[in-house]
């Protein structure tokens, strides 16, 4: 839908602004990422709102870089979703998605985002990264391509085959799936974006040729079945690709195969384990569960909950392109950093993720906040694989 399609839902929205706040839970704040690092209406979804009726539903007031850049700092992380209390809550990060399609055909971008974009269509990543080097994360390791009859494509994206320390959480997942006896490959250096992220950020058109490019390498393959590294990937090959295969995020399969005993994780683990919610899982998909199941099978684990979790859980900071971009920037309120420490304050000694951004994003946070000693981040699949 165009942004004209939802002028109704705009005016009613940006004259409210419940959904900056947190609510059902203890935690009294600001759960709005964006909102909560700058303080200003403006960076609050109704300000957003305000701003996008007033320039490109009403043509009232000028399309500026500073407005591009207000807008482009939301994370998408649908926390406003969550917390609306009206009846179009469903169509808040529609919007915002819908308005930055209108900026990407009609107006000019952030030279980051403008960049993420180009890098993407240019080399199929946003890194800038050699093509031919996606599979090299496999390295080391015995994981093969995917052929025709292959049960499961394990399928990785960018962040996990290029990402330094993302790469950890690649790697130990293959070697825990090849651990369970799954019949699974890889696409290697074939493997292309899968778009989420450049959905998020406005451009529609490429998003569609990497949908349409991806599904028709998957037919031509035989895929049926698909596991993702990354929840941006399992929402947008589950949400926004043809219904033609089955998607899983890796931890239900996870938890699947330790239910059925392809999995033996009795070793256990001597730990106090917190697990951040990544949005793209939880809000956007409602798979709350799945993760908790793992760490609570797994023996020696102690669970414990940050104070903000599951559906009330606080952004990374790293969604909607932000991971790259960078258009909230740093400082002691940058989201990463305010979620490490809420981790920390569990008095948990590993914090648990299950997102290759959020990896990113909380690692190197634990470094700015000094708690190398006292926190480690760790991806599931790194905890399954002690455990075995």
């Amino acid at each position: 839908m165009a942004i004209e399609d939802y002028k109704n839902i705009i005016h009613r929205c940006f004259r409210c602004g419940y959904c900056k706040f947190t609510h059902d839970c203890s935690y009294l704040g600001f759960n709005c990422p964006v909102y909560n690092k700058y303080r200003m209406e403006t960076y609050s979804p109704g300000g957003m709102m305000w701003l996008i009726y007033a320039s490109l539903v009403k043509k009232e007031i000028e399309w500026t870089e500073h407005i591009s850049e207000i807008l482009y700092s939301c994370t998408m992380c649908g926390n406003c979703v969550e917390q609306c209390r009206f009846k179009f809550s469903e169509d808040l990060v529609n919007i915002l998605k819908a308005a930055k399609e209108e900026v990407v055909e009609t107006r000019i971008v952030p030279p980051m985002v403008g960049r993420f974009l180009t890098n993407v269509y240019t080399y199929g990543n946003s890194y800038k990264e050699p093509r031919e080097e996606r599979g090299n994360w496999a390295e080391g390791i015995k994981i093969k391509q995917y052929e025709k009859g292959d049960e499961f494509l394990y399928y990785v994206g960018c962040v996990g085959s290029y990402d330094t320390t993302s790469k950890r959480a690649a790697k130990a997942l293959g070697e825990v799936l090849s651990e369970s006896g799954l019949s699974f490959g890889i696409l290697g250096d074939k493997e292309i974006c899968d778009g989420n992220e450049v959905d998020m950020l406005g451009e529609k058109g490429l998003f569609e040729f990497l949908r349409d490019n991806n599904t028709q390498m998957f037919k031509e393959l035989g895929v049926k079945k698909i596991v993702t590294l990354s929840p941006h990937s399992y929402n947008a090959m589950k949400n926004s690709y043809s219904n033609d295969f089955e998607v899983l995020h890796y931890t239900q399969l996870l938890r699947d195969l330790i239910k059925g005993g392809k999995l033996d994780v009795s070793n256990g683990l001597n730990a106090k384990v917190t697990y951040h919610d990544p949005c793209f899982l939880g809000r956007y998909n409602n798979e709350y569960s799945a993760p908790r199941e793992i760490l609570s099978a797994i023996p020696g684990i102690e669970m414990v909950e940050m104070e903000r979790n599951k559906e009330n859980a606080f952004c990374c900071g790293g969604g909607g392109g932000n991971f790259y971009t960078d258009m909230m920037g740093g400082g002691t309120d940058s989201p990463s950093r305010i979620r490490v420490k809420e981790a920390h304050d569990t008095g948990a000694n590993i914090l648990a993720v299950a997102c290759p951004i959020c990896m990113m994003m909380l690692v190197d946070a634990v470094k700015t906040e000094e708690l190398e000693e006292e926190l480690v981040v760790e991806d599931i699949s790194e905890i399954v694989k002690k455990s075995l």
